[in-house]
């Protein structure tokens, strides 16, 4: 008889003949075949095709029975194509929708269909706290959470991705079923552990926006399981979500700006160039890092690099920009984007706006979140923290002053205005510096059939 047994984010297995099940490798340590937890259901299906007895001691989930989803909305359409999606690729695999669609909703049917213990994992604090109000509400019962100095487990459990990869040593055999919020966060570093670490059969993965620039998105197949329902922000503008125009403006640099721009560019061009340095994704700039560390020449590059970062970031004529979107917009509800919090800070004390940065604590965010949701604040500035996870109902237009060329940053930073309203008619504004390199981010960015 096989005995499969969890240790420590591994299963080992006793009793197993040659050759060993996909993923194992002889451990001497414990002269036992071992491999990753993920590898759980898979090994268990082999036995009963096979038709061998076998004595699983890793499983430690309870099966909810009595789990009963107390909602009273009816699923629309595409929320009930996505969970059919994932019910017939065994309850595994990744669904696609843009924010403000539901997701969440649809990981609540599927949390209540699957009926098994359930750790939902998201990347922040205030995302944790959001899905533990909605599956209190869901489902009429405390839930367990994991982050921000709570550690108390339960059936229906809610985590960070830091808490998660920490603690699934420990905890990775208590639950049958995981979801992954923001899955595009998972393949990083230490967090895919998370994943490897679970021996949960049932798997979800949520995303907008799963694809990642450098390629390890293609892991989550692996990780979570295929894409299995998609749909476009295009195919379900106007009537799920909100009407949308995007425009973009272009506005120039004063000429002292555009000669300290251009001289800084040339010194961090000039520095690439001489080492050979292709600045392509994160491979690209942490070399260059590494040879700016090595020199005075390359202090200078990193300076300059910097410099021309500030120039673009907080051009005088975007804030003009920005000042004539807000007087064209007086009844609007204003979202305003940065890439940096110098330029944040600037706006709120020259429009006396209220700001959000990862600085701001989170009683003052709160606070900020619920005066703009009730008609307080009619403006809210930010850099990247609100570009995912915030629900901003009342947001109906957008500004982007600046950001990374990232696709997903771009969209994220759509889908906060996207939330539906009666009569509403969302507008994105994104503003850019003509004859820099924002020209080329920006058709970057825009490379979505959200923008097309």
């Amino acid at each position: 008889m096989v005995t499969i047994r969890y240790d420590r984010g591994t299963l080992l297995l006793d009793g197993v003949n040659e050759p060993l099940p996909e993923g194992f490798i002889w451990d001497d340590r414990v002269s036992l075949p071992r491999g990753p937890a993920m590898r759980y259901r898979d090994v268990v299906l082999d036995l009963h095709r096979g038709r061998k007895p076998f004595d699983d001691q890793a499983r430690d989930y309870p099966q909810l029975d009595d789990l009963k989803h107390h909602g009273t909305r009816l699923p629309r359409d595409y929320q009930r194509e996505a969970v059919a999606a994932w019910r017939q690729n065994n309850r595994c695999g990744t669904i696609v929708l843009p924010t403000g669609t539901g997701k969440s909703f649809v990981a609540e049917l599927c949390i209540a269909e699957a009926k098994r213990a359930t750790l939902v994992v998201a990347p922040t604090i205030d995302l944790v706290n959001q899905w533990t109000m909605l599956l209190e509400k869901a489902f009429k019962r405390e839930i367990g959470v994991l982050g921000g100095g709570q550690h108390e487990v339960r059936p229906i459990t809610v985590s960070t991705y830091d808490s998660a990869w920490m603690h699934m040593d420990r905890y990775g055999n208590r639950f049958g079923m995981i979801v992954f919020d923001e899955v595009h966060h998972l393949p990083s570093g230490s967090f895919r552990q998370a994943a490897e670490m679970a021996i949960a059969p049932f798997r979800l993965g949520l995303s907008a926006t799963p694809e990642r620039t450098d390629d390890l998105h293609l892991d989550l197949e692996q990780l979570v399981g295929p894409t299995v329902y998609e749909r476009s922000i295009k195919e379900l503008s106007g009537l799920y979500l909100a009407d949308y125009d995007v425009h973009r403006l272009e506005i120039n640099l004063t000429a002292e700006e555009q000669a300290a721009y251009d001289e800084a560019r040339q010194v961090f061009r000039d520095f690439i160039r001489i080492n050979r340095i292709i600045m392509r994704g994160p491979q690209g700039w942490n070399r260059f890092l590494r040879e700016a560390s090595r020199s005075r020449d390359g202090r200078a590059a990193l300076r300059a690099h910097r410099d021309y970062r500030r120039i673009l970031n907080s051009a005088g004529a975007k804030l003009d920009a920005l000042e004539q979107i807000l007087r064209d917009h007086p009844g609007g509800r204003v979202i305003v984007f940065t890439n940096d919090n110098a330029t944040v800070y600037r706006i709120s004390r020259e429009f006396l706006v209220p700001c959000i940065t990862h600085q701001t604590d989170g009683k003052e965010r709160r606070a900020i979140l619920k005066g703009f949701g009730d008609g307080t604040y009619s403006v809210v500035v930010t850099s990247r923290v609100l570009n995912e996870g915030v629900d901003l109902p009342a947001a109906d237009v957008g500004v982007v002053l600046s950001g990374t060329g990232t696709v997903r940053e771009h969209v994220q930073r759509l889908g906060r205005i996207l939330r539906p309203q009666e009569g509403k008619q969302a507008v994105l504004y994104e503003v850019i510096t003509r004859d820099t390199t924002e020209e080329q981010v920006s058709n970057r960015r825009r490379d979505h059939d959200a923008y097309r």
